[in-house]
């Protein structure tokens, strides 16, 4: 062993220069990791196989500016060698080297890293005066490494070196037999001809860095400061730190950085606004910036107009808002962006057989990026994806390469990659080495539970009563119920029985590191890309009905009376589900309604009413129990929110037919309070067995102020929202009831939920106990245990209860599946990817309703006249709720020309010359015609249509036809025989429903906090019924309307 010292001068995790002297040692036996070794190296880990032709060595300017390249799996037996990953974290910073290790780390890549720089015949010292990005960059290094990989190796493998250094191909080339020193290109067109994805990557990569040395020399911005300044400024307080984020709607001019909590110690701001590109400094949407603030005297209040360049607030330093520019960037977050190419108008620039093109973004955020192709016509009309290299001050645009194209723009199939590629979600086909790890199951030789397994599990097969309650169609069903009496009456066991995942999936398996990668399953409108193989996710784990299936259970035993728990059991069991319902039929089957159970209908008629009957009770218990639960956690603060839902209804073909409204049902409410009572105990259990190790989930409370715009709406129909506390706030909302529009308090929840912080997973370790709380649910610890087939944080959660049961009964070490390090690392990667989750979800639904629209005469076509329901007010218009289709979305009141809408006796409104006025509460238009009040939670009729753009999302237009509600006159799928039939038809509903809610009170004795308040039940009532006959009664019957929602 040989010692020397190294002088190394690194990057802080803050971006700051550090110079690092380290003592250094040389050693002659270093892991090689690979298959045809005979000197028994000591290969720990992943080893390239021996059956290639041959090993792969990129220098380290390859791996620094085609890394991308290089992570294609096809790619087999790559070397990387220590000098050329420390090249790639000296040049490309921190988040490019982290991208490298994980490839290394990563099983479904064939690649290991070699320690070139500890091996004492492969190490190439630095020359005195040598700077180290030169030393590292230097292709002797590299080929050092090569040539003792070959010595190593006795000959038995060659070794391909490649380099973009025609000075190194030409002095090594033919320096030893075995060792051959080729350029990228070459590599490519000798060794993978069929690659094409790669041929097109370097083309495009190669002429990006070309493009970027012939850059003028005219700065269009100022120069960011250095690491060092930055640091010490925002110590100083004079900077401060935070992420950008641009506006969506005002992404030239608006722009705001999000402060971090280490760097405004010293205020209470928590943004700054960024005003126009020029103080933005080439920084990108995402990227973590350093600003300064401005002269008060430049600060800039923001705009509250609906267009952009209008309404900006310019007097009351009260609205003013900290406004800075950008004089640093610490890290960029750049990643593949989804562009369209600019129509040909002669003005590009052209050089040598490519042509630089500015791009536009699919991103609004995102500015417009420069990039060199050869094929600008070719795809004129085409989505491509694309990859920012560099922004140079003397550049307006950043420079950019094209990766791939994705197809036509408007396709179906393009639109929904497009969704998925700017949400950053990868979900490629799960490959044969993760389907090899499944088990073999065919339909001659089904899959069968192991008697050995059984053994080790409780039994519920005979004893339990299991079912499962879920969407329509659904198939990865991971999570089933069950409840019965105990002790003659005197105890409720009350079960939870989840799909056993981990059985199946090993952790470090190919199977376990696609899913911690994936993370969730990615639900879209008109499909969803699962976390785990269909193998898994709709057979073995679904816990379909009348199939055997292991489980993961919690049972509790509940006093009958009181409800209050007596025990509680945790373990692995084996279930058979006999009820896979559906939530229409379980919701039918407790309103008493007759309605045909699928397990029942092979059975005769006394087995099939002794089993139904069953069935009956077990969902009333269960309702029972659900609703105590419910009613324990209203008592501490919980919060009833309100989503917009909205499903596209497709056709055989995949065509839209109809966007279908979430229906609320009791029963969703039981299935998930059983869910949520499950998570808490889980939490406690496994954050009482590793204390510092366990994987929660919290929600901290919002910021009061982002409670503003509630308070302010609130307010303006006479309610007080009081925003102290969760209990506070859960009271002001069910006090906020309209008798007259049942909307204003599900508006009022809407955008309580839009207040509301968002949820996220963390390690107890790095949290003190007291941001455990759960605000939104009330609890005090809480997880997710329940959906392991969809979500990796119940994987590794079930993975703690595991090991937490195996502690409780000795059978385990009681040490933790993970580290806090580890398990906190998980939970920054599932918080991220479950956001992205949600916007593509929303981006999706969006897409969809566009879809639904977009070949109908707005004109003419009944289905886009709608009704609507002002909830905000602007300087030029209102932002509207569509509650038939789920839309929100602008009413303009002012246009670009200046001109205000103005309604008539009638309600019809129209353009008139005119000026415009905003108050708290309301909009008002004057015009020679007189004066039109627009107020908030007026219901309004808008005309929908669907408003193309070329290069972004297609996105829905509302225009105000009528202040007055919308009177629908579309088809319905029924139809009554006149108003008198119509009648009947509502009472005869009316007395079923009475009798039904006799039969309620008369077999419940206890009633939810609701229904003792306002002394009605939730089913519908006679006077309810009787009022819409007196208001059925007033219409004209133009068709007559179908029987209303209350009757359904």
């Amino acid at each position: 062993m040989i010692k020397t010292e190294r002088i190394l001068h690194l990057k802080s995790s803050r971006g700051r220069k550090v110079r690092v002297v380290r003592e250094h040692y040389l050693r002659e036996r270093v892991p090689c990791y690979s298959g045809v070794c005979q000197a028994d190296c000591e290969n720990d880990g992943k080893v390239l196989s021996g059956d290639l032709t041959h090993y792969m060595v990129p220098d380290a300017g390859v791996v620094v500016d085609y890394l991308e390249i290089l992570e294609f799996r096809e790619l087999q037996g790559i070397v990387f060698t220590q000098t050329a990953c420390q090249a790639v974290q000296h040049s490309k910073g921190r988040r490019q080297y982290n991208r490298l290790r994980n490839l290394l780390k990563d099983p479904r890549h064939d690649c290991v890293l070699f320690a070139n720089e500890f091996q004492e015949y492969s190490y190439c010292p630095r020359e005195k005066g040598e700077s180290q990005e030169k030393w590292q960059t230097r292709s002797e290094c590299v080929y050092n490494a090569a040539v003792w990989y070959y010595n190593h190796l006795a000959g038995m493998m060659d070794i391909v070196m490649i380099t973009e250094d025609q000075e190194a191909v030409a002095q090594y080339s033919s320096l030893n037999s075995g060792v051959y020193v080729i350029s990228v290109q070459d590599y490519f067109q000798n060794f993978w001809p069929d690659l094409q994805a790669a041929h097109e990557l370097y083309t495009s990569i190669s002429q990006s860095l070309q493009e970027k040395e012939s850059e003028g020399k005219e700065r269009e911005y100022g120069e960011h400061l250095p690491a060092e300044v930055l640091e010490a400024g925002i110590k100083s307080g004079r900077y401060f730190q935070g992420t950008l984020n641009v506006s969506k709607h005002r992404a030239q001019t608006e722009a705001y950085i999000m402060m971090e909590s280490f760097s405004n110690k010293s205020t209470d701001m928590t943004s700054i606004l960024v005003h126009g590109e020029k103080n933005r400094n080439r920084a990108v949407h995402g990227d973590v910036v350093v600003a300064e603030l401005l002269p008060k005297s430049e600060w800039r209040g923001k705009v509250t107009a609906l267009m952009e360049g209008q309404g900006e607030v310019k007097s009351g330093e009260d609205k003013l808002l900290p406004t800075g520019c950008i004089v640093g960037i610490q890290q960029r977050n750049w990643r593949d962006y989804v562009v369209t190419f600019p129509l040909r108008d002669g003005t590009q620039s052209q050089s040598r057989n490519s042509q630089r093109i500015l791009a536009v973004p699919w991103d609004h955020r995102i500015p417009k990026i420069r990039i060199s192709t050869q094929q600008a016509d070719t795809l004129q009309d085409h989505r491509v994806v694309v990859r920012i290299d560099s922004w140079e001050s003397t550049s307006l645009y950043p420079n950019g390469h094209s990766v791939r194209v994705l197809g036509r723009a408007g396709e179906l199939e393009t639109e929904v990659q497009t969704i998925l590629i700017e949400n950053c979600i990868h979900v490629p086909v799960f490959s044969d080495a993760q389907l090899r790890e499944m088990p073999v199951i065919s339909p001659e030789k089904p899959w069968e539970v192991d008697p050995v397994e059984v053994t080790k599990r409780r039994d519920l097969r005979q004893s339990h009563l299991v079912f499962s309650i879920d969407p329509k169609g659904c198939e990865d069903v991971d999570d089933t119920l069950s409840v019965r009496s105990l002790a003659g009456g005197d105890l409720v066991e009350l079960g939870v029985h989840i799909a056993d995942v981990t059985h199946f999936v090993t952790e470090g398996s190919l199977t376990d590191l696609e899913a911690r990668t994936r993370a969730t399953t990615y639900y879209l409108a008109d499909r969803r890309y699962d976390m785990l193989p269909a193998v898994l996710s709709a057979d073995l784990c679904s816990l379909l009905g009348g199939v055997d299936r292991y489980a993961m259970s919690v049972l509790w035993e509940l006093n009958t009376h009181t409800l209050a728990v007596n025990k509680v059991w945790y373990g692995r069991t084996v279930i058979r589900s006999s009820f896979q319902l559906q939530y229409e039929l379980a919701q039918a089957l407790l309103n008493g309604e007759q309605t045909e159970v699928p397990e029942l209908a092979q059975l005769g008629s006394e087995e099939r009413s002794v089993k139904l009957a069953q069935l009956i009770q077990a969902l009333e218990m269960l309702t029972r129990v659900a609703r105590h639960l419910r009613a324990q956690r209203d008592r501490g603060g919980a919060l009833e929110l309100e989503g917009v839902e909205v499903r596209a209804q497709l056709d055989e073909e995949r065509n839209i037919t109809a966007l279908v409204p979430r229906q609320p049902l009791e029963v969703h409410e039981t299935v998930a309070e059983c869910m949520i009572y499950a998570n808490h105990w889980v939490a406690h259990k496994i954050q009482k067995t590793f204390p510092h190790q366990s994987l929660l989930r919290r929600h901290p409370p919002p910021r009061q102020e982002f409670f503003s715009q509630l308070v302010e709406t609130a307010q303006a129909k006479g309610f007080t929202i009081n925003t102290e506390t969760n209990k506070a706030l859960a009271d002001s909302l069910d006090r906020a009831v309209d008798p007259e529009d049942p909307l204003v308090n599900r508006l009022l929840r809407m955008m309580t939920t839009q207040a509301m912080s968002q949820a996220l997973y963390f390690s107890t370790g790095a949290q003190s106990p007291d941001p455990f709380y759960h605000y939104g649910l009330a609890l005090d610890k809480y997880t997710h245990f329940t959906s392991p087939i969809r979500r990796y944080a119940d994987i590794v959660v079930h993975r703690l209860l595991t090991a937490a049961i195996a502690t409780e009964t000795g059978a385990g070490a009681g040490k933790a599946p993970a580290s806090n390090k580890e398990l906190e690392e998980i939970a920054h990667h599932i918080n991220s990817r479950n956001r992205a989750a949600k916007r593509a979800q929303k981006l999706s639904t969006e897409l969809f309703q566009c879809l639904y629209f977009k070949d109908r005469d707005a004109q003419k076509d009944p289905c886009c006249v709608a009704n609507a329901i002002i909830y905000t007010v602007r300087d030029d218009g209102v932002l509207a709720f569509v509650p038939e289709y789920g839309v929100k979305a602008p009413v303009y009141i002012k246009n670009r020309e200046g001109q205000v809408l103005v309604a008539a006796q009638d309600g019809s409104c129209e353009w008139q010359s005119g000026s415009v006025r905003r108050y708290a509460d309301r909009i008002t238009t004057t015009s020679g015609c007189g004066t039109s009040t627009f107020r908030l939670f007026d219901h309004i009729t808008v005309r929908i249509s669907v408003q193309s753009f070329r290069c972004h999302a297609s996105r829905l237009n509302l225009e105000l036809i009528s202040n007055m509600p919308c009177h629908s006159t579309k088809p319905q799928e029924q139809h009554s025989q006149g108003r008198v039939q119509l009648v009947q038809e509502v009472v005869r509903l009316a007395e079923e429903a009475y009798q039904q809610a006799q039969e309620e009170a008369r077999r419940r004795s206890k009633f939810c906090k609701e229904e003792r308040e306002f002394c009605q039940t939730k089913t519908p009532n006679l006077y309810t019924l009787l009022e819409e006959v007196r208001e059925l009664a007033l219409r004209d019957l133009e068709p007559a309307p179908q029987v209303c929602a209350t009757t359904a």
